[in-house]
């Protein structure tokens, strides 16, 4: 991304290379800030790895050729260069951070600041997700990958260049040979891991290698120009004009601009990110290449590209480029749900305008003044002390101590409970099958269960911490509902397998005299409502829902598998109690309690629309078990006539369907006295 204007005694400041800076970072800003405008923006991170792999090789080979060439010049400039407006927005976000990141965000916030300061952001990522995930969106340094590929290609190709150039080694074989291998390795890598496909630097090298390997041609092959095809310059003039055209090489250059331009347009439109980079890599790589090749008098790049807006644009991509993303990351991690149109407008004009203040009293003033030396140092001291910051802040477990991170401790989970270990699997005779959650006192065998997914496991905590009485056992799974006879499915999680087990052995267990039963109330509903299940597109709509001994509709086989468990428990002499499932809450409960401005409530009417066949469900098992009992936490959680994500300023959920330690706690003082 960080590239710098070319004057060298071959090479003049091309105003067009400007306009394609242009094009690239705005097609990124775009994807980014308005993603059903331009569907694959993504692709100008490629055109500036061209831009890149170009100016920066031109840079080296001519300095090689006059004996100029200085590992510590090179290296002063990239850090003049880079190291301002980067180590700038390093701070800011680390900052803004310090006010609206709960902890476990600064953590990661902590991680990626050191990682962008040595320029491993690209590893890091790697290792987290992919970058088109909607996790992504809250970190507000995603964008760095970018930059650390490009810093590890400048790290590397300088070396083999100075060391090729000292053997006399063919250059241009060199940077041929790498391409190949490096396109090769994009090409498999992509079909076996997207993801380390997307970040590698060997699988991304060949991008700029394009552009080094067109830099070499230019400047050693002279034949190798677009004014050289002077007889398919001649055909094309006379298919374009009616009357007799200079041949000097501008028609061809023209035409090869305008197919490059189109070839980039049609990848705005039509690359895919899925399988990115892989093949579609191409279009924009060959794009760029073939307008830099076309030189600055063709039409496109002296009318379009040459335009004094479009340059102004490229003069500030760097900074714009770094600006743009921090700030729609915490807008997005503030404001919770989709961004309005004129917050994501607002976003790009504070872009630019960071962009250009940056430029003009941060970049400009440090590259061009005086004391080169000293300002390396310092820039590199600085950048340091930015780095250890950050690594600090990760290894400090994203300074708890701040005070929206004391004050959002509720929301936190609680990995551990003392006194509690994990369940013998072998006593549960499970074959291979395991199971996300089985905890029970190392000191007292249990006298109650509960059973049933992630909505047991919250309750879980505040019936250890309450309940002096009675030895608890929690035994189940994730997203898989404590029901038998029928399959609730999501992926591959063979729940009902999983719940024959565990019902055999509540069975065998006499000791085990009170089971009951929790668990998410709406796998039979066919759409999401809960503001993580929606932001997932992993909701009850990604539950199927099977039998092969129950007929009927999704509720009805639920009511079925609930009704079989319940008998099954109950003739076997357990005490069976079903708790009715807390309300979903369309928001989420940290943009919340970060947002004073956020509407965060749900009128109770609308949960018991949102739960109506859940309770149909309830009356109809009550009415074919008589000692069933069933525990209704409605009016713990709202008030009369609203429903929220805390009560009386006391926070009850940590998302937006699970209790939070305290909504636990509060839970389990209310049940235990029911």
């Amino acid at each position: 991304m960080a590239v710098e204007k070319i004057y060298s005694s071959h090479s003049k400041y091309r105003h067009d290379i400007d306009g394609l800076r242009a094009i690239a970072v705005l097609s990124v800003v775009f994807f980014h800030v308005f993603p059903n405008w331009i569907k694959s923006g993504f692709i100008g991170v490629d055109i500036f790895f061209v831009i890149s792999g170009f100016l920066i090789s031109t840079i080296i080979f001519e300095k090689l050729d006059n004996g100029t060439f200085s590992f510590t010049e090179f290296y002063a400039r990239r850090v003049k260069r880079i190291f301002p407006a980067l180590t700038l927005v390093l701070v800011a976000c680390f900052a803004f951070g310090w006010f609206t990141l709960f902890a476990d965000e600064y953590k990661q916030l902590g991680k990626h600041i050191a990682g962008g300061a040595v320029f491993i952001s690209n590893f890091m990522l790697w290792k987290e997700s992919g970058y088109f995930d909607n996790v992504a969106e809250a970190k507000p340094l995603l964008h760095l990958w970018s930059l650390g590929v490009e810093e590890q290609f400048y790290i590397i190709w300088p070396i083999l260049l100075w060391f090729a150039y000292k053997k006399r080694f063919n250059l241009l074989s060199i940077g041929i040979v790498i391409a190949i291998a490096s396109f090769f390795l994009n090409i498999q890598q992509v079909k076996n891991d997207a993801v380390a496909d997307f970040y590698s630097p060997q699988t991304r090298f060949w991008e700029l290698m394009f552009g080094s390997i067109l830099a070499w041609l230019i400047l050693y092959k002279p034949s190798f120009s677009v004014t050289n095809g002077v007889t398919l310059d001649r055909w094309l003039s006379k298919a374009i004009y009616r009357d007799p055209h200079t041949n000097n090489g501008q028609t061809l250059a023209s035409v090869i601009s305008l197919f490059a331009f189109l070839l980039i347009l049609y990848g705005f439109c039509e690359v895919d990110e899925i399988g990115f980079p892989g093949k579609w890599a191409i279009i924009p790589v060959l794009g760029a290449v073939l307008i830099i090749f076309a030189g600055p008098k063709a039409w496109i790049n002296r009318t379009i590209l040459s335009n004094k807006i479009a340059v102004w644009f490229g003069l500030i991509s760097f900074p714009l480029y770094l600006w743009h993303w921090p700030l729609l990351s915490f807008a997005k991690i503030i404001g919770g749900e989709v961004l309005s149109l004129n917050i994501r407008i607002t976003v790009v004009i504070v872009s630019v305008a960071l962009a250009w203040l940056t430029y003009k009293f941060v970049e400009r003033p440090i590259r061009l003044s005086k004391h080169g030396k000293a300002k390396v140092m310092v820039l590199v001291l600085i950048m340091s002390i930015v780095g250890y910051g950050g690594y600090n802040t990760y290894k400090l477990d994203g300074l708890p101590f701040r005070a929206l991170a004391k004050q959002s401790k509720d929301f936190d989970v609680k990995n551990g409970i003392e006194g509690y270990a994990v369940c013998d699997l072998n006593e549960l005779k499970t074959k291979n099958i395991t199971l996300d959650y089985c905890l029970k006192s190392v000191n007292h065998k249990p006298n109650s269960a509960i059973i049933g997914d992630s909505h047991a496991a919250d309750k879980f905590y505040g019936l250890t911490a309450v309940d002096k009485k009675n030895s608890w056992m929690l035994i189940g799974n994730s997203a898989c509902p404590p029901v038998l006879g029928i399959n609730v499915e999501a992926s591959e999680k063979r729940c009902e397998d999983k719940f024959k087990i565990i019902f055999k052995y509540l069975i065998e267990n006499k000791n085990i005299e009170n089971v009951v039963l929790s668990f998410y109330g709406n796998y039979f509903k066919t759409d999401a409502y809960a503001a993580d299940h929606v932001k997932d597109n992993f909701g009850p709509n990604a539950f199927k829902i099977t039998s092969s001994n129950f007929h009927g509709n999704r509720s009805d086989l639920f009511f079925d598998g609930l009704n079989s468990a319940i008998k099954l428990l109950s003739a076997n002499g357990k005490a069976v109690t079903l708790i009715v499932d807390v309300p979903e809450l369309p928001f989420f409960p940290k943009d919340c309690f970060r947002n004073s401005f956020k509407m965060c409530e749900i009128s109770k009417a609308k949960v018991l629309s949102r739960q109506a066949e859940l309770r149909n469900i309830i009356d109809r098992l009550k009415k074919s078990n008589p000692t069933l009992k069933t525990f209704d936490p409605l009016d713990l959680l709202c008030n009369n006539d609203t429903c929220s994500y805390k009560k009386d300023g006391l926070i009850f959920y940590r998302d937006s369907h699970h209790l939070s330690l305290r909504g636990s706690n509060f839970f389990a003082e209310r049940f235990i006295n029911f």
